[in-house]
């Protein structure tokens, strides 16, 4: 046997990652890294009575790659006897109609996958291909995304699917490097496709690995991946304690939330909010715990206080209280003047001959029309929205913007917002215009809307 496989057996001994007798599910993509996961657990599967089947998605985004991908991991699944099951997606089609990145649509897809076919076959444990190399790349895409914690800590050895918590995926691979593995393969000739979508700058993963990481070990810190491995252990385990210690005053209610160290109340928050579904973000979590009894909107028709005891009260708003109408405007139309929530409004196309900063007129704004598009609508605000005026460098919740412009609470119900079909604001009564759709150099069209009385 291999040194490779001595070491990973043990690693999957030690950590009692797969009992002997375990059935596990292996996803496999065809990349290098699955590939060599799936040919080590095939070798160390007669020994520990592993019954193993292989998964694969694909995504559907590099076209006859993917569909090479798809026939090399039925061939070599084929070859070593073992069953496979494969699925497919609209990535892209998904991610558009879910407004989120293709990376985090093929991410909830596949998870999706993996967990359906995991209980199709009643196996309650996934085997995936994450190696250390993967842990550093996620460090710095967290931390540049403003992770706290707990997702600076990385993934962990085992954890519950994020598509069904019964089922449990373990990352066998987590302690070795990409060059231990490459290595593996070509000793042992294993198949396996490059992707070449992971040289792509588009994915901000990929100018971590290509770009960032290459900078900092040789300008700064050669050995970057050991320093930040270490450092992911040290801020997961204090994560860790920092839970568990939110858990059990959760759980137990004993002493003032306000005494808690400032850690312990940001958790147990946090948890209050994942238990209930909702998204958590650093600023809600500290608007909720700076002041009890004030009332957050998180979701349409949603709303969210902390008590003086540190406990989330969540209200749903009667439907009454939002106004759900709206008037979609297309562009394509002649400008003509058009009335909604009671106030009335003109608009018009023209062409920019030369950028100028537009002078400030009262009730007009210009709009870059090219990236509103050919259709907006105009509506009111719906608790979460979100928003990024011009000068800003993020979008932040209307809400937010609401309480710093002091805007009473019966009047922001009454304003009027425009966004594009999309759905993304670039206008907000009484408020600047987005950043996204300023005036710029490039711009080819304006369009000029003006509200009258």
């Amino acid at each position: 046997m291999s040194e490779f496989l001595e070491c990973l057996g043990q690693s999957l001994a030690s950590r009692r990652l797969l009992p002997a007798g375990a059935k596990v599910l292996v996803a496999v993509s065809g990349g290098v890294d699955s590939m060599v996961l799936l040919h080590a657990l095939r070798a160390l599967a007669a020994k520990n009575r592993w019954k193993l089947r292989v998964a694969h998605f694909n995504h559907q985004l590099r076209g006859r790659a993917s569909d090479a991908d798809e026939r090399l991991v039925r061939r070599v699944a084929a070859k070593m006897k073992l069953p496979v099951t494969v699925g497919w997606a609209d990535v892209k089609g998904f991610a558009t109609r879910k407004k989120v990145s293709v990376e985090m649509a093929a991410r909830e897809l596949r998870h999706e996958f993996l967990a359906q076919t995991a209980r199709r076959s009643k196996t309650g444990i996934i085997a995936l291909a994450h190696h250390a190399d993967d842990q550093v790349e996620l460090f710095f895409l967290r931390l540049l995304r403003g992770a706290g914690g707990e997702g600076l800590a990385g993934m962990k050895w085992r954890s519950p699917s994020v598509a069904d918590k019964r089922i449990v995926l373990i990352r066998p691979l987590l302690d070795l490097i990409k060059a231990e593995l490459l290595a593996h393969a070509r000793e042992h000739r294993v198949l396996f496709h490059e992707d070449a979508s992971n040289q792509s700058g588009d994915f901000l993963r990929n100018r971590i690995r290509n770009e960032l990481l290459p900078l900092l070990r040789n300008k700064y810190q050669p050995a970057i991946a050991r320093t930040v491995l270490r450092l992911m252990e040290i801020v997961g385990a204090e994560s860790e304690i920092t839970s568990d210690m939110a858990r059990w005053w959760l759980k137990h209610g004993k002493g003032e939330f306000a005494e808690l160290p400032l850690a312990v109340q940001r958790r147990a928050l946090q948890l209050q909010l994942t238990d209930a579904g909702q998204e958590v973000d650093f600023d809600l979590v500290e608007q909720l715990r700076s002041a009890a009894d004030r009332q957050i909107s998180i979701n349409v028709g949603l709303t969210v206080a902390r008590d003086a005891k540190g406990r989330l009260k969540f209200k749903l708003l009667a439907s009454h209280e939002f106004k759900a109408d709206e008037l979609e405007v297309n562009l394509r139309d002649r400008g003509e003047l058009m009335e909604f929530g009671g106030r009335k409004f003109k608009w018009k196309l023209q062409p920019q001959r030369a950028f100028q900063v537009p002078k400030r007129q009262p009730r007009q704004e210009m709009f870059d029309a090219d990236k509103v598009g050919d259709k907006f609508v105009l509506r009111h605000w719906r608790p979460g929205d979100r928003f990024q005026p011009i000068g800003m460098k993020a979008a932040v919740k209307l809400q937010d913007l609401f309480v710093n412009a002091k805007i009473p609470a019966e009047r922001r119900r009454e304003l009027v917002v425009a966004a594009t079909a999309a759905g993304t604001i670039f206008w907000v009564e009484g408020l600047r215009i987005g950043e996204a759709f300023k005036l710029t150099l490039g711009t080819r069209r304006q369009l000029i809307f003006k509200s009258h009385d």
